[in-house]
C-alpha cells in the first residue's frame, strides 16, 4: 500500500471499538489468536523474569488495549498509557474507570492469568492493572518529546507493541521514532518492543491502515543504533490464514533491548 495513513486520518477515522471487536477475541479466530497468543507468552515471560522491573513503566502507544499490560502489572506500580488518537485513549479510560460499555477482555485475561500460574483470578488481575495505571498522556512518538508539553521522569522500562509500523511513514521516520522514545528511558532501562512483518495494511472496520513493512536486520540495525544491546529477539512466522483479508502481516517479533548506560 502506498498511501501512508497520517495522524489526521488516525485521528478521524480510527474505530476503537471496532479494532477490539476484530482483533481481540481469543479462541475465536481473532487477529489471528496465533500472534496473539505468542505475544501474551513472550510478555509473561519478560515480566515473570525478574529481569525486567523497576517502578514506572510507560507503553507507547497503548491504543484501546489492555493486553500487553496485564503482565506488566505484576511488577510495575506506576504505568503511564498513552496514545496519539482522542477516541483512544477515551476507550481504555472507559475500562480504567470499569464504565458500562467496556470491551471484555476475560478470554484475554483467563489466558495469561493461566499462563502465570492462577495465581489472580481474572477480575484480581483487571483491579491490579488499573490500580497500576497512573496516567494515560496524549503521546506523538514522532515528537523529540513524545509527550510535549507534558515533561516525565525517565522510566525504568519503555514497551510498545504494534504501533511504530503504524504510526511510522518510512525507515527514517521509524529510527527517528525509537531515538525519541530512548529519551524517555533511564541508562540500562528495558525496551520491549513488539509488532509485526510484513505488513503494508490492515483493515478496523471498513477502513484500510497502511503498515510499514519491517525485517529482522533492519530492527536488529535501528534498534543498537539508537544506543541499545538487544538481549532478545523472539521471531514467529504466521502460519494461520485467517486473517488474510484484514492484514498482510508474515511474522511476529518480541524484542528485549537495554538502554546502554553511556547513551
Amino acid at each position: 500500500m502506498s498511501d501512508f495513513t497520517g495522524k489526521e486520518e488516525y485521528q478521524e477515522l480510527f474505530n476503537p471499538k471496532a479494532y477490539l471487536e476484530t482483533y481481540f477475541h481469543l479462541g475465536t479466530g481473532s487477529m489471528g489468536d496465533e500472534c496473539l497468543y505468542f505475544l501474551l507468552k513472550e510478555l509473561v515471560d519478560i515480566f515473570t523474569s525478574g529481569k525486567v522491573k523497576g517502578d514506572t513503566l510507560i507503553d507507547i502507544g497503548t491504543g484501546p488495549t489492555i493486553y500487553q499490560l496485564l503482565s506488566a502489572s505484576e511488577v510495575f506500580k506506576n504505568i503511564i498509557v498513552s496514545d496519539f488518537t482522542d477516541r483512544n485513549r477515551e476507550e481504555f479510560n472507559v475500562w480504567l474507570r470499569n464504565q458500562p460499555g467496556a470491551f471484555d477482555w476475560s478470554s484475554v485475561v483467563k489466558h495469561v492469568c493461566h499462563l502465570e500460574g492462577d495465581r489472580l483470578s481474572c477480575q484480581e488481575k483487571e483491579e491490579r492493572l488499573r490500580k497500576s495505571v497512573t496516567q494515560v498522556l496524549k503521546c506523538d512518538v514522532l515528537k523529540a518529546n513524545p509527550f510535549d508539553p507534558v515533561t516525565l521522569p525517565q522510566a525504568d522500562c519503555l514497551l510498545s507493541c504494534l504501533c511504530l509500523e503504524a504510526a511510522c511513514k518510512d525507515y527514517e521516520a521509524y529510527v527517528t521514532a525509537i531515538k525519541n522514545m530512548t529519551t524517555l528511558l533511564k541508562p540500562g532501562g528495558y525496551l520491549v518492543l513488539t509488532g509485526v512483518m510484513g505488513n503494508t495494511f490492515y483493515t478496523v472496520g471498513e477502513v484500510k491502515f497502511s503498515g510499514l513493512d519491517l525485517n529482522e536486520a533492519f530492527l536488529r540495525e535501528s534498534i543498537t543504533g539508537a544506543g541499545y544491546v538487544i538481549e532478545s529477539f523472539q521471531l514467529s512466522r504466521k502460519t494461520e490464514t485467517s486473517v488474510e483479508d484484514k492484514a498482510d502481516f508474515t511474522a511476529y517479533y518480541v524484542i528485549t533491548a537495554r538502554k546502554q548506560t553511556n547513551s
